[in-house]
């Protein structure tokens, strides 16, 4: 924090260049002719008596063709080319373009261009990637009468290829890039209910807790509790048309860790590399702290950007904590008075105005495009009742609760059943009988009622032992097992079991279900559970999450025809017997 004065007509959020170096920085506070300064980067070396420039616009994110497969700092600088002049740290004061502005792209104009345009309205469009088509918008702040497109042909980005006269009748031109505030929500058109999950291929997410597009979630959880590992194996296959991965404050060892992945992977549905959908944002926990706060804005603002062309886009920042303590540090320079935990008293408020920014929305275009934020929370010490991970709960509607419990016990994604929650069951419940079962919500809360009871017999098992239950109790406590190793239980290493897509996952859940009801009513029948457990039909279950999706549909028929007559068979001695 740098204090200036006699700044000439300054407002607030306005970019400045601080000393020689040409620091950048934002006016966080104005008192009289005195202004407070955030400064990006290192300030080392700043002495009384430099030079401050104030640029006269908000910080903002340039937007066009050649922002899919970078990775930029918090600041939109991309890191491969500061590496090309600065080695491997950055360096106070270097200067990049955010995109490149020689390279020619292939511009294609729309079909039949109306004649009055809008802020949003797509003229055109640039194959940026294999995966991803880039639609050339009209900045959202224009509109106009369209007096000149560009015929189809390369231009760099800021050649013109639009021009319209706006109400005012001023000639106004249109490139393919215009920049936007990164602290300024884009507009749209209608914000719409969401109805739709976003698949993950995790089976506890979408089964048990989903999140829907347009949706948000958390995902707290103590020190080595699996948070990066869940949310870097959601981003590399989720359902998604773009996604934007935010390291705030990460260690710089998982940050590389995964670039590499994504470098060396390929998307699931196009066959592609990975990166020709995603645009990755690290602000290391070795980089200036006050470029944390920003960095969080600039990757929803390029979510956005993307959103308004039409696509499903998911926004993962990791962690808000790391965020949460930057915005703390930065209060405390400019002495404003300490909330909770030493935390400013709008944390709450600015926390909520980042998660409303997700959303299923009508464009301005008219098209529909949905934007879903994902976060990690790390409460010190797992303690969830403190404020950022209170605060978090309080603007999110889906909770993935890490226990550090489970993952001392290997059991990933370490998700505690009992504590995590979702609040879209009723918003995408049509979607699920429509495209998968009718059966998924009554089978949903039948598994989450066997681990809840499991929980409640396991006290008396820990006080009594476990001959104090009886055979039905005993029956229970063996179909959660079931639920916990052959459902919940999945592995990021098994290729087959590392993405289970929705028919793998309800096939599973169903066959567990099944066994449940045959078993609970071999039992209640007078079947000694020693028998009936000693078909091995557990283990055989146990087996399904190894299986790809074809191979599974014969196998729960097979098992499903076992579990029938096998039980039926030990069923007839009981009632010859009775009778």
């Amino acid at each position: 924090m740098v204090v200036a004065e006699d700044i000439p007509n300054p407002m607030m959020g306005e970019v400045v260049l601080v000393g020689e170096k040409n620091l950048i920085g934002e006016v966080n506070r104005i008192s009289g002719n005195r202004v407070f300064i955030q400064v990006y980067e290192d300030t080392g070396g700043l002495k009384y008596g430099d030079r401050v420039v104030a640029l006269g616009r908000l910080l903002s994110a340039e937007l066009g063709p050649g922002l899919l497969g970078q990775v930029y700092d918090g600041l939109q600088r991309p890191l491969e080319e500061i590496a090309k002049q600065a080695d491997s740290f950055v360096k106070a004061g270097i200067r990049t373009r955010r995109l490149d502005h020689e390279k020619k792209w292939r511009f294609i104009p729309v079909d039949n261009p109306p004649r009055k345009v809008v802020g949003g309205e797509i003229i055109g469009k640039v194959e940026e990637t294999m995966v991803v088509t880039h639609m050339i918008l009209i900045p959202p702040n224009i509109s106009g009468e369209l007096v000149y497109l560009a015929d189809e042909g390369d231009y760099t980005i800021v050649d013109q290829v639009a021009k319209i006269k706006d109400p005012q009748g001023r000639m106004l031109g249109v490139t393919m890039v215009h920049e936007w505030p990164v602290k300024t929500p884009r507009p749209f058109r209608e914000k719409l209910d969401p109805e739709e999950p976003l698949i993950t291929g995790v089976r506890i997410i979408d089964f048990m807790f989903p999140v829907a597009k347009g949706g948000t979630a958390a995902i707290p959880g103590p020190f080595g509790s699996g948070k990066t590992m869940t949310l870097q194996q959601i981003s590399k296959q989720v359902d998604a048309d773009v996604v934007i991965y935010t390291g705030c404050g990460e260690r710089g060892n998982e940050m590389a860790d995964l670039l590499e992945k994504f470098r060396s992977l390929t998307d699931l549905k196009s066959g592609r590399p990975l990166m020709e959908r995603s645009i990755i944002i690290a602000n290391t926990s070795n980089m200036p702290v006050a470029a944390r706060e920003s960095s969080i804005f600039l990757g929803v603002t390029l979510a956005e950007y993307f959103r308004d062309m039409g696509y499903n886009v998911v926004l993962i920042a990791d962690s808000i904590s790391r965020w949460a303590e930057a915005l703390r540090e930065l209060s405390s320079r400019m002495e404003e008075l300490p909330g909770e935990e030493g935390f400013p008293a709008y944390l709450a408020s600015r926390l909520q105005g980042f998660y409303s920014r997700a959303g299923k929305v009508t464009t301005l275009n008219g098209k529909t495009g949905s934007l879903t934020i994902m976060s990690a929370v790390s409460p010190p010490g797992g303690d969830f009742g403190e404020p950022v991970t209170q605060k978090t709960l309080q603007a999110v509607k889906v909770f993935w609760a890490l226990d550090s419990e489970l993952a001392y016990r290997r059991h990933f994604p370490a998700i505690n059943w009992l504590q995590s929650y979702s609040l879209y069951i009723e918003n995408i419940a049509f979607w699920w009988e429509l495209n998968v079962s009718e059966g998924w919500r009554s089978i949903r809360e039948n598994m989450l009622g066997i681990l809840r009871e499991e929980d409640e017999l396991m006290q008396i098992v820990r006080l009594m032992g476990m001959g104090a239950l009886s055979d039905r109790e005993r029956a229970i406590l063996e179909t959660s097992r079931l639920i916990r190793e052959a459902f919940l239980k999945q592995s990021a290493l098994d290729f087959k079991d590392a993405y289970s897509d929705v028919r793998k996952t309800f096939a599973i859940a169903e066959i567990i279900d099944y066994y449940r009801q045959y078993l609970l009513e071999a039992v209640s029948n007078g079947i000694p559970l020693e028998k009936a457990l000693g078909l091995n039909i557990g283990e055989e279950i146990l087996r399904l999450k190894h299986l790809s999706s074809d191979e599974l549909a014969g196998e729960t028929t097979r098992l499903k025809e076992r579990i029938i007559s096998e039980l039926s068979e030990l069923q007839r001695p009981v009632e010859a017997q009775h009778g």
